[in-house]
């Protein structure tokens, strides 16, 4: 994965950047966390633009999160709703959904920039945020700014770091794969109590 990152920055320079970031936010494997202190270490030492660098990284940023916002859009809170209805849908509850989606309709902002700054979330935040139906003026404004701090930390620690910027891969991989474990624990969890549920009004 390392070397398939360092080929596509040397080739492409910024641009390789940015597009490595629209694949990083649709597969979230791909690790920012490589690609970014790649290229502020790569910027330091004048291989990339360094005036070039962030912006293709932020843009890349956002055109991803606009894909799996579509995908949420499209898939719809009313289409979600009715699947959650069906006996074969262990994901969630229809009343689990309803639940998730009150707590959106308060809070999506904050969820929406907060996550774009935690490994793995920065992804998939984007689809319950097109689920939800948030404005898409808002989901870009909150995007931009949550993806654009993440991306400017990560570039500025590979600039710092210099030849050692490798180590942040270290430091965050292990977060990552906390979130993952987490986001995983919580769905086998719903998915547990609501057989439960329908085995209770089943012998009920």
């Amino acid at each position: 994965m390392a070397d398939w990152v360092f080929s596509i920055v040397d080739r492409l320079g910024a641009l390789g950047v940015g597009l490595l970031i629209l694949l990083e936010n649709v597969i979230p494997p791909i690790p920012s966390e490589v690609i970014l202190p790649l290229a502020g270490f790569r910027a330091r030492t004048g291989s990339l633009n360094v005036l070039a660098v962030w912006p293709a990284a932020t843009a890349g940023s956002v055109l991803g999160a606009l894909l799996l916002y579509g995908l949420g859009a499209w898939l719809g809170y009313d289409r979600l709703h009715r699947l959650a209805g069906h006996r074969w849908f262990v994901f969630v509850s229809q009343k689990d959904l309803e639940r998730g989606d009150a707590v959106f309709d308060r809070h999506g902002g904050k969820v929406v920039l907060l996550a774009r700054c935690v490994p793995f979330l920065r992804s998939v935040v984007s689809i319950p945020a097109g689920i939800s139906g948030m404005p898409l003026p808002r989901f870009l404004v909150l995007t931009t700014v949550g993806s654009g701090v993440w991306n400017a930390a990560f570039i500025a620690l590979g600039w710092v770091l210099g030849e050692n910027w490798a180590q942040v891969e270290s430091w965050i991989g292990p977060v990552s794969y906390v979130v993952v474990g987490l986001v995983v624990i919580g769905l086998v969890v719903l998915a547990v109590r609501r057989v439960r549920a329908r085995k209770a009004r089943t012998a009920g």
